[in-house]
């Protein structure tokens, strides 16, 4: 298709007639007919003045739900060499054709702590966040996968509870992947990674996706690469996002703000069951399942079911539409499987129909959003050179007793204000 180009005054005087309004849908259509290279090619070939009226006005298409993903992202990519342009390209491509090399590739590269890679990270989260918007759009606006948080303590059976659930999906043509959120060592910085092992039917099946995710020591870590996994799974097909966290803790409320079901696990053991687990994570909690229900273990299940379902009824409610429940399963088994699937898809439709699902989701990216803001502040707070000038002494003469911790906090972030 051969474009015509006007004289520069010619051009100019045209788009001053017709206004910007009348201009911005037609540089959409221009961006969707011409793949980004020729958008590139077509501002280079404009003189200076023209480029940068035409090229702003295509950039303001971003604030427009039907902007597309090249228009979206062609801001980001200007400064990109064509090795990277060659890697994001090959790594979406991959991504929406399935390939669970390239998102086993692209979440690494949304992990990594490097400046430069954290930016085409970026560019290829946008450019996936444009293809599931879409996907969404043809689906009528409802999500294209189904996120659910898995919480519990130490020997719940969090892992046999994936295996089972997931192999009964894979059965039934689902596609699912399970983010693990595993805890990395404060000492040494590594992380166990010992999930892939206990699910050893399911790591083999090619419907699934088992990725495990260090914290890397920080709370902040957790939510922004375990939240952007969530986003290239869904765009690379996978119906089921199971997100797993190791014991009960700080971490669950994170995962909470990431998920569209929070589902607690617990093991029928006797004890004081009820004050071992935070209150706050029980109230998060849609759904409450009592593992192990099985052999001499049924009794002391039924028992735990009871006390939960009592204690449930004295919490606030977190759903107009959703009663949280208590159900007994067996992953050994396999007994209450199926119809605790079917509980959850109950409860998927009941927020879909209420609307409540889509403004959870709206309410978790602005979380989201907050949570990146408050973990950059700090490293920018940290890498300050007036505060690490001031942090040593300052630190000794806390540790010394000299002066409060509070007062400490005040003076270095008062130098952090003041030399901005």
């Amino acid at each position: 298709m051969l474009l015509f180009i006007p004289d520069e005054r010619v051009l100019l005087n045209r788009i001053r007639k017709m206004g910007l309004t009348r201009v911005f849908p037609i540089l959409h259509h221009a961006a969707v007919l011409f793949p980004i290279h020729s958008t590139m090619a077509l501002r280079h070939s404009l003189c200076k003045r023209t480029a940068i009226l035409c090229y702003a006005s295509l950039c303001t298409l971003q604030q427009t739900r039907s902007v597309s993903a090249e228009t979206a992202i062609s801001h980001h990519i200007l400064n990109l060499t064509d090795r990277e342009k060659r890697l994001l390209t090959k790594l979406y491509d991959g991504l929406v054709g399935g390939q669970r090399a390239a998102l086993a590739e692209s979440i690494t590269l949304v992990e990594t702590q490097h400046p430069r890679k954290k930016e085409l990270a970026q560019v290829l989260l946008q450019r996936v966040l444009a293809f599931r918007q879409e996907q969404e759009r043809c689906n009528g606006g409802k999500p294209a996968a189904f996120r659910v948080g898995l919480s519990g303590p130490p020997g719940a059976g969090k892992s046999s509870f994936i295996e089972v659930v997931g192999k009964m999906l894979t059965g039934r043509e689902q596609k699912v992947s399970v983010l693990a959120v595993d805890p990395s060592s404060c000492t040494t910085g590594g992380s166990l990674m010992g999930d892939k092992t206990r699910m050893t039917e399911l790591s083999r099946d090619m419907s699934a996706y088992i990725r495990p995710s260090p914290t890397s020591g920080t709370l902040g870590g957790v939510t922004r690469t375990t939240n952007e996994a969530i986003v290239l799974c869904e765009g690379a097909g996978y119906d089921i996002v199971l997100v797993e966290t190791v014991g009960v803790g700080q971490s669950e409320f994170a995962v909470a703000d990431m998920v569209d079901m929070f589902v607690l696990l617990i093991p029928p053991a006797g004890g004081d069951e009820l004050q071992g687990i935070k209150r706050g994570i029980i109230e998060m909690a849609d759904l409450v399942v009592v593992t192990k229900s099985d052999g001499e273990l049924v009794g002391p299940a039924r028992k735990i079911q009871a006390e939960y379902t009592s204690a449930l009824k004295l919490l606030r409610k977190k759903s107009k539409v959703w009663k949280p429940k208590v159900v007994r399963i067996s992953s050994q088994t396999g007994q209450g499987v199926p119809e605790l699937w079917d509980t959850m898809l109950q409860f998927r439709d009941a927020m879909l129909s209420s609307g409540e699902l889509q403004a959870r989701r709206q309410t978790q990216q602005k979380v989201w959003m907050w949570n990146l803001i408050q973990e950059n502040a700090l490293r920018h707070f940290q890498q300050h050179p007036a505060v690490r000038a001031e942090l040593p002494e300052l630190e000794r003469r806390v540790t010394c007793g000299d002066i409060s911790p509070g007062l400490a906090a005040d003076l270095l972030l008062k130098v952090f204000t003041t030399t901005l």
